[in-house]
């Protein structure tokens, strides 16, 4: 029994290596700045919920 779990675990261990270097082959984790100062920037469709005046109908500039 310990060979198998032994055997199975190497296979795991290889198969998620290959994974990593795969992604790392990629570009996957070539940007590591961008992600840091992302929130910093606000994009503009969270600014769009945020407006008092946009509040969802077809015409907001008609209010009742």
């Amino acid at each position: 029994m310990i060979y198998i779990m032994l055997i199975v675990s190497l296979c795991l261990a290889v198969f998620f290596l290959g994974i990593f270097l795969w992604a790392a082959k990629s570009g996957q984790y070539d940007d590591d700045y961008s992600p840091s100062v992302r929130m910093l920037f606000e994009d503009e469709k969270k600014s769009n919920h945020n407006n008092p005046e946009n509040d969802g109908t077809t015409n907001s500039e008609v209010r009742q």
